[in-house]
């Protein structure tokens, strides 16, 4: 395991029988410190028919201990199952009208799961950051890579493909007191190809700026301003792409960087009748291009916080 002490130890010089055995007996934070470098393995024989996986197999036997008081106390306790404390009525509120404003996006419903790698191997995410299922998939943490895949999917048939969704999400790292581990998110991307001198960007930057506005607007908000960072000198000439929605300079932007998106990225700020607070976030990445090995394909991708906009309005 490459470690001399903690839980790798553990599972090597444990008590006797199989390695299910010795795993399934780890306390949980040891069990998903020692699974979360195996997650992305390879096993060299895959499960016969009627067989269960191993990561399933130790999950068997962990549950197979627990009785109902043992799994209400954990949903008590876990950041990662309890229920929001927003009203269900009002984030139902937001959503609706988000997508409401999404006209000329096909709206779609993204399954809860996507492939195991969409978010390190195609986002640049680090993997500790989602959460890994033992069938080779891992839990969506943003919509706008759930519908990555699925552009990239129609992209075959279509020039230009414009998806949007309310997902909710699920993010491993941790969180401020009082915050949970999931949330909603309004995503929308638009995926194209390469067509010379910026075009494509120029065209659909507008496009995302307009529609994070007014979806913003038509929660009520009085004001709503874009705060943009160049990544590259060549999308300078980008800033004048969206008349219709106030831009700022943001040069100072720490995330974002170092692969996530490239070129250009935004966040959105919007006012309800205090000051400019961020609800959004966006840019141009490389996912469609590394899913489709064409270094021609584009996309563009831009999300809003629906909890975040709820705790506004």
């Amino acid at each position: 395991m490459g470690h001399d002490i903690g839980p790798g130890r553990r599972v090597l010089a444990g008590p006797g029988g199989t390695a299910a055995d010795v795993l399934a007996g780890l306390p949980g934070a040891d069990l998903t410190t020692v699974q979360l470098p195996l997650s992305g393995v390879r096993v060299a024989r895959p499960p016969a028919r009627g067989e269960a996986p191993d990561v399933t197999e130790i999950a068997r036997r962990r549950a197979a201990r627990l009785a109902g008081p043992d799994v209400l106390r954990r949903h008590r306790a876990d950041r990662f199952t309890g229920s929001s404390p927003l009203p269900f009525a009002l984030l139902r509120r937001v959503e609706d009208v988000v997508l409401g404003t999404a006209t000329g996006f096909d709206l779609v419903t993204l399954s809860p799961l996507v492939p195991l790698g969409t978010h390190s191997a195609v986002a640049g995410v680090a993997q500790h950051r989602v959460v890994p299922t033992g069938r080779g998939t891992e839990v969506a943490a943003d919509p706008t890579t759930g519908l990555a895949l699925e552009a990239a999917v129609r992209r075959a048939a279509e020039d230009v493909v414009r998806l949007a969704t309310v997902q909710r999400v699920v993010r491993a790292q941790r969180v401020p007191a009082g915050l949970f581990a999931h949330f909603s998110l309004f995503g929308a991307v638009t995926a194209g190809r390469d067509s010379g001198n910026l075009a494509f960007e120029r065209q659909h930057l507008g496009e995302h700026a307009r529609l994070m506005a007014a979806a913003c607007r038509a929660l009520g908000a009085s004001a709503v301003e874009l705060a943009v960072t160049v990544l590259d000198p060549r999308f300078e000439c980008l800033l004048d792409a969206v008349p219709d929605v106030p831009v700022r300079p943001f040069p100072d932007r720490e995330g974002g960087r170092g692969g996530y998106y490239e070129g250009l990225c935004f966040k959105v700020y919007a006012s309800f009748g205090g000051e400019l607070a961020e609800v959004g976030d966006g840019g141009f990445t490389s996912w469609t291009r590394k899913l489709l090995g064409n270094a021609k394909e584009r996309l563009l991708t831009s999300a809003l916080g629906v909890d975040r906009l709820a705790t506004l309005v």
